[in-house]
């Protein structure tokens, strides 16, 4: 049941080649330097990773979120921070594909699917997290324009990005009140915080997005207004499916260092794959990333199938994946040793990485509230 077809084994592969090639040798020393490397990001664009669930029409690859899985989980394996700025832009792509007027597709489309312009999410405020519809940066209509002004918080590629996908309030109805809005990166009155000096994710930048009387053409709406926060859960979904795929990634890659390391690793008169609790720390990791990948992969099959589970099974994934990789990751650095806490074997990056998974696109306790609620209101 959860075989890959051979398309989806050569798109893996190309993926995989890619990633360790142009991304993994440089990982660590993006890292050190904080750097954000949009020319290999272009690259990536020029594969087709700019717009993975977008149509033909203007340059997207029109797959699925089951094949957009395998995508992200060979990207993170050479380095999870690259790969869910990835996972953030194809949100961002999405949302104008599946929301936006052709005027607005045609507009900005061609260059974000090659990802020679880049995309931001901004839903985060510094006072709004779990609870995004309470968010209060306003959007007034003038005439043929809106009119944005508040702050976002913990936006990936602020700074960069060329649009900003931008939910503001335009009506006091809570949630129903809420509309999406497309702003150019070059709007007057629009500004950034400082680069946040994060635990991980240090090669993409992270900072607020700052709008002091944001003028743009009323023709930026997304959507309809109260349309908004609707729009963003739904491109949520897919972006929790997408960066439980990059905790396995960076998982299985710290597995599959961890299982070599033990091979080659001499103590107590032989390779301490002889030391049978070290043995089963392996299994119980590969254990746990064999069975989030399994629910993950039926939960991208649901958001396929638009099946009525989708968000329940979104929910769980993402929970259940981001718990496993940074378990994995963090079990990696113990069987390494002292030298787990070294920078030079990378695994304490991909701890670093990975421990901000279980907390955006909703906490992990978000996602639990998310699935007991629908075994209570049944």
């Amino acid at each position: 049941m959860l075989e890959l077809t051979e398309d989806q084994k050569a798109l893996a592969e190309m993926v995989r080649d890619f990633a360790t090639t142009r991304i993994a040798p440089n990982a660590l020393d993006w890292d050190e330097r904080q750097h954000f490397p949009v020319d290999v990001l272009a690259e990536a664009g020029q594969l087709g990773m700019g717009g993975i669930y977008a149509g033909e029409e203007f340059g997207g690859s029109a797959l699925t979120r089951s094949d957009a899985i395998l995508v992200f989980e060979e990207l993170a394996k050479a380095c999870p921070t690259i790969s869910a700025y990835i996972s953030i832009h194809n949100m961002v792509v999405w949302m104008i594909d599946h929301f936006g007027t052709p005027e607005q597709r045609a507009q900005w489309l061609p260059a974000m699917t090659a990802m020679q312009n880049l995309g931001s999410y901004c839903l985060t405020e510094p006072g709004i997290g779990s609870d995004a519809a309470a968010l209060t940066t306003r959007a007034r209509r003038d005439g043929d324009e809106y009119v944005l002004s508040g702050v976002k918080q913990f936006i990936s590629g602020a700074g960069t990005s060329a649009l900003y996908i931008v939910m503001a309030r335009t009506e006091d109805t809570g949630a129903r009140g809420i509309s999406a809005f497309l702003v150019p990166g070059d709007s007057q009155g629009l500004s950034f915080g400082p680069n946040e000096k994060k635990m991980g994710w240090k090669a993409q930048p992270t900072r607020q997005v700052i709008m002091d009387g944001v003028r743009i053409p009323a023709g930026n709406l997304l959507g309809a207004e109260g349309q908004g926060f609707s729009m963003a859960m739904q491109a949520l979904n897919g972006g929790r499916l997408n960066i439980a795929a990059c905790s396995l990634g960076g998982g299985q890659h710290a597995l599959e260092q961890s299982a070599a390391y033990l091979k080659e690793r001499q103590a107590f008169g032989g390779p301490l794959t002889r030391q049978e609790a070290l043995v089963f720390k392996l299994a119980e990791m590969d254990m746990g990333l064999e069975a989030a990948r399994s629910l993950l992969r039926r939960a991208a099959a649901a958001l396929d199938a638009k099946a009525p589970d989708r968000v329940r099974l979104c929910a769980m994934a993402k929970k259940v994946a981001t718990d496993a990789g940074f378990e994995a990751a963090n079990s990696a650095i113990q069987l390494h040793g002292g030298y787990g806490y070294l920078s030079d074997y990378g695994l304490e990056k991909i701890v670093r990485d990975l421990r901000v998974h279980q907390i955006l696109e909703g906490t992990n306790e978000i996602m639990s509230l998310i699935v007991g609620r629908g075994l209570v209101d049944k």
